[in-house]
C-alpha cells in the first residue's frame, strides 16, 4: 500500500478518535451535572439515582473516553511519523500542548468520577456545566491550527479563543442567573 493510503487511513483514524474523545467527553461532564444536581434531591432519591450515574460515569470514562484517547493519540503519533517536518512546526508545538492540556482534562474527570462516586464531591452542577465548555475552547484551537497550519497567527488565535472563553462565560453567568 502506498503511503499516500497510509496517511489518509491514518488521518481518518485520528479525526474518528478525535470526534468520539469529543463526544464522550461532553457526554460524560453533562452526566456529572446531573449527578451533582441528584445530590440536591432527598436522600431515597438520590440514591438511586446516584448508583446510576455512577455507573454512566465509569462506563462513559472506560469504554468511550479510554479507547478514543487511545485512538486519537496512536494514529496522530502515526501521522507524525508520515510527516515528522510537522515536529519543526510552531503551529504544530501550540497543537501538541493543547492536546496535552485535554489529556489532562480527561484524566482529571476520573477524580471527578471518584469522588462522586465517594460522595466527598463538593462541586456544584453549576461547576460541572462551566466545565463542560474547556473541551470546545481546546477543540476551538485544535481546530484552527490544524486548519490554518503556518498561515495562523498566534496573537489573534489568542485573542479569539480568549473571546469565545468570554463569550462563553458570560453565557453560563446569564443562564444560571436566571436559575437562581
Amino acid at each position: 500500500m502506498e503511503l499516500s493510503n497510509w496517511y489518509s487511513i491514518s488521518k481518518s483514524l485520528h479525526l474518528i478518535g478525535m470526534v468520539s474523545w469529543m463526544a464522550g467527553l461532553f457526554y460524560l461532564v453533562r452526566i456529572m451535572v446531573y449527578h451533582a444536581m441528584a445530590n440536591e434531591k432527598p436522600e431515597a432519591v438520590r440514591r438511586a439515582l446516584h448508583e446510576q450515574f455512577v455507573t454512566m460515569e465509569w462506563k462513559s470514562y472506560k469504554i468511550i473516553l479510554q479507547p478514543a484517547v487511545v485512538l486519537t493519540w496512536s494514529f496522530g503519533v502515526i501521522l507524525l511519523c508520515i510527516q515528522p517536518a510537522w515536529l519543526m512546526e510552531p503551529w504544530m508545538h501550540v497543537k501538541l500542548l493543547f492536546l496535552v492540556l485535554i489529556t489532562g482534562y480527561t484524566h482529571a474527570l476520573k477524580g471527578h468520577i471518584s469522588r462522586l462516586e465517594q460522595g466527598t464531591s463538593t462541586r456544584s452542577h453549576y461547576y460541572f456545566r462551566a466545565l463542560n465548555e474547556v473541551p470546545t475552547i481546546i477543540l476551538a484551537g485544535i481546530v484552527f491550527l490544524a486548519v490554518f497550519k503556518n498561515q495562523i497567527s498566534f496573537p489573534i488565535l489568542l485573542i479569539g479563543l480568549s473571546a469565545f472563553t468570554g463569550l462563553i462565560a458570560w453565557g453560563i453567568w446569564r443562564a444560571n442567573r436566571r436559575k437562581g
